[in-house]
């Protein structure tokens, strides 16, 4: 991949802690300069842009799109703001790369990727597995036809971080706590972990959607759901099943209660013809098959995957004409509708709703 063909400026919207993965890896390809970072928490923001060598310091969008000195957009705000804060930048003719989920609505998704489209801007949404280079190589043999018809798959993301200390203290940490309350922008584990574990495994399986149903619940976590301003209201476990226009089912589950587990992602996924499990746990990519004359032992086998270049350095290069915005807003839309459609249905007890 040829990333110095073309100087690329990048501001930074928002200044949390995924902010600073943001701008450390754009700072790491070469002819990629931070130019800018926005953020209405003035402290915050002067933190942040010393800590990274940033100049330009904007509170609002309208300053920033008026100094118009960058070309690109990283947007790391909280979800409930990702919709009202990417509009005004494809507005301007600006590149965006947003954090996923991409908005907390359908509606507003779809929006954003007509935007998108319309303005000819280079978009993407930070969907991160997609650099597991086992997820990479399992699509590409699902679509190669090497386990047949997708007939069922089973897949989970376990995260331990409600149980154990491993990422910090999220009971006086305001950086976890918004992530519990539904006030404070979060959609739960839902619309935080599980739009990754679902396009996991339909990324994969290569079969659009027709049904999905699903159960949300919150448990109790601190006296009276409460600590301080944040309502502790956000799901911390979901489980869903879903059908595929082909007929092949799936389940997915989703959890912060996952102890042991502190970010692992899994998929089992069964065709006519052979077995893919893709494993992605304590940041190792793993896959494994069983195909062919396997199939009458039950051998499994593992499967060599190189690595991939990150959904940053795959931005840049699309910018500068190199390679395909995957995943895009429209990639991104879909997945919401899937969501909405996932929260609608646990808001029934689960009763399964075409998609």
């Amino acid at each position: 991949m040829n990333t110095e063909s073309k100087p690329v400026r990048i501001l930074v919207l928002g200044t949390g802690g995924m902010a600073n993965n943001h701008a450390t890896a754009f700072a790491h390809i070469p002819g990629v300069e931070l130019v800018a970072g926005i953020d209405t928490r003035p402290e915050r923001l002067e933190d942040f842009c010393d800590l990274h060598n940033i100049a330009n310091r904007f509170a609002t969008i309208d300053e920033a799109i008026a100094w118009g000195g960058f070309d690109a957009v990283t947007n790391v705000t909280p979800d409930a703001a990702h919709y009202p804060t990417t509009m005004p930048f494809l507005a301007a003719g600006k590149h965006v790369l947003c954090e996923k989920p991409l908005a907390t609505s359908a509606v507003d998704a779809a929006a954003m990727a007509e935007a998108a489209a319309a303005a000819g801007v280079v978009n993407m949404v930070n969907l991160s597995y997609r650099n597991v280079a086992a997820l990479q190589a399992a699509a590409r043999m699902v679509a190669e036809g090497d386990i047949g018809t997708v007939r069922h798959f089973e897949a989970s993301y376990m995260q331990s971080w409600l149980t154990q200390p491993a990422w910090g203290d999220w009971k006086t940490e305001s950086q976890w706590l918004w992530r519990l309350s539904s006030a404070h922008g979060s959609k739960g584990v839902l619309g935080d972990v599980g739009i990754h574990i679902l396009d996991f495994a339909t990324f994969i399986a290569r079969v659009p959607v027709k049904r999905i149903s699903c159960l949300l619940h919150t448990f109790d976590k601190a006296p009276g759901g409460r600590i301080g301003e944040y309502v502790l209201d956000a799901n911390d476990s979901a489980t869903m099943q879903l059908q595929l226009s082909n007929g092949a089912l799936g389940t997915v589950s989703a959890s912060r209660f996952a102890s042991g587990h502190l970010n692992d992602l899994r998929l089992r996924i069964y065709g006519d013809k052979g077995g893919l499990e893709v494993g992605y746990e304590g940041a190792v990519s793993r896959l494994r098959a069983c195909l062919g004359e396997d199939l009458i032992s039950g051998s499994w086998h593992d499967i060599d995957t190189p690595e991939l270049p990150t959904i940053y350095q795959r931005f840049i290069a699309a910018i500068r004409g190199e390679g395909q915005p995957e995943p895009d807003f429209a990639r991104g839309a879909d997945l919401q509708k899937l969501l909405d459609r996932a929260g609608e249905s646990a808001a029934r007890d689960g009763v399964s709703l075409a998609v």
